[in-house]
C-alpha cells in the first residue's frame, strides 16, 4: 500500500458494514496489520460510517460514501466523503463520562471513542460534501525470528 490508495464505496445502508468490515479486514491481511489494530480500524470506521448512515441524510434515497485509504510514514491515513447535511465531529460536545450512565445524554460516546483511538481527525466541507480524514497509526504483524539453520548457539 505504498502511495496507493485503496479506494471503495458502499451505499447508505447498515447493511454496508458487513462490506466495510470484510474490506478493512481484507486490506489488514493484505499488508500484514495485527489483529488488534484492524479491530481498531473497523471500530473507527464503523462509528463514523453508522453516524453518516443515520444521522446524515434527511431522506430515504440512496447515497454513496466514497472511502479511499493509504499509508504514509508508518499511519493508515483514512478520507471519508459523503454527501449527507454538514457535521464536523471535531466540535462535537465531548460527553461528560463521569456522570452515571442513566444520567447521561444520548449521543457523542461514538464520535468520542473515534477521537481517542485516532491520531488525527481533521473535517472540511466541500462544496456539497463532508470529507472526514483519519489517521491512524498502524501495527504490523511480528513474526518470530527464524533460526540459523547449522549455527549452534
Amino acid at each position: 500500500m505504498n502511495a496507493e490508495t485503496i479506494s471503495f464505496r458502499i451505499i447508505n445502508s447498515l447493511s454496508q458494514l458487513n462490506i466495510l468490515r470484510q474490506n478493512l479486514e481484507e486490506i489488514g491481511n493484505d499488508i500484514a496489520l495485527d489483529k488488534k489494530c484492524v479491530f481498531e480500524i473497523n471500530l473507527i470506521m464503523e462509528e463514523i460510517i453508522t453516524n453518516i448512515i443515520t444521522h446524515g441524510y434527511t431522506d430515504r434515497d440512496e447515497h454513496w460514501i466514497d472511502i479511499d485509504l493509504w499509508e504514509e510514514n508508518s499511519m493508515l491515513v483514512i478520507r471519508i466523503e459523503d454527501d449527507g447535511i454538514p457535521f464536523d465531529p471535531i466540535v462535537s460536545e465531548k460527553p461528560d463520562l463521569k456522570c452515571p450512565l442513566e444520567e447521561r445524554k444520548v449521543g457523542g460516546l461514538g464520535v468520542h471513542l473515534v477521537k481517542q483511538m485516532a491520531c488525527d481527525v481533521a473535517y472540511e466541507r466541500c462544496g456539497e460534501k463532508n470529507v472526514l480524514i483519519l489517521k491512524k497509526t498502524l501495527t504490523r504483524i511480528t513474526k518470530p525470528k527464524e533460526k540459523d539453520e547449522g549455527r549452534t548457539c
